[in-house]
C-alpha cells in the first residue's frame, strides 16, 4: 500500500468527507454556551439604558419645574407650590412638597420629586421615583 491509499482508507474502507453527527452536536454545544453570555449582556445593557434615559428625562423635567416655582414665587411668594402626582410628559410624574423653614418665615424648602409611572396609577410612588431635588426659595425684601 501506498502511503496516498492508507491515508485515504479508514479500516479497509474508503474515506468518506464530511461531518459526523458528534462533531454537529459539539459545534452546536459551543456555539450555544458562547451565545447565552452575550445575549445576557446585550439584555443587561438594553436594561440599564432604559433606566438611564428615564433618569435623564426625570431630572430635566425636575429641573424645568423648579425654574417654573422659582419664577412664580418671585411674582407670589405666600402661595402654596405643593403638588401631587402632576403628569408633566406623557407616564412622568411630579410631586412637589413645599415647606417654611422652622422660625424663619421668609424661607421656604421646595422638594420636586419626578419619576416614571410605570405601574399606570396615576400616582407616583415611592419606588417610581428616579429623581428628587430640593431647593430653598426666600421673601425679595421689598424696597422702601
Amino acid at each position: 500500500m501506498t502511503a496516498r491509499t492508507r491515508h485515504s482508507t479508514v479500516g479497509g474502507f474508503p474515506r468518506r468527507k464530511g461531518v459526523t453527527l458528534t462533531e454537529v452536536v459539539v459545534a452546536s454545544s459551543l456555539l450555544v454556551v458562547c451565545i447565552v453570555p452575550i445575549l445576557h449582556a446585550l439584555v443587561t445593557s438594553q436594561t440599564a439604558g432604559t433606566i438611564i434615559e428615564q433618569k435623564t428625562r426625570s431630572l430635566a423635567l425636575a429641573q424645568g419645574k423648579l425654574d417654573e416655582i422659582r419664577a412664580q414665587a418671585l411674582a407670589n411668594y405666600d402661595q402654596s407650590f405643593s403638588e401631587t402626582s402632576v403628569s408633566l410628559d406623557g407616564a412622568f410624574r411630579c410631586t412637589v412638597s413645599d415647606t417654611c423653614v422652622p422660625l424663619i418665615d421668609t424661607i421656604r424648602t421646595i422638594t420636586v420629586s419626578v419619576g416614571c409611572d410605570r405601574d399606570g396609577s396615576g400616582t407616583l410612588s415611592s419606588g417610581e421615583i428616579q429623581v428628587s431635588l430640593k431647593t430653598q426659595i426666600a421673601r425679595r425684601q421689598q424696597a422702601p
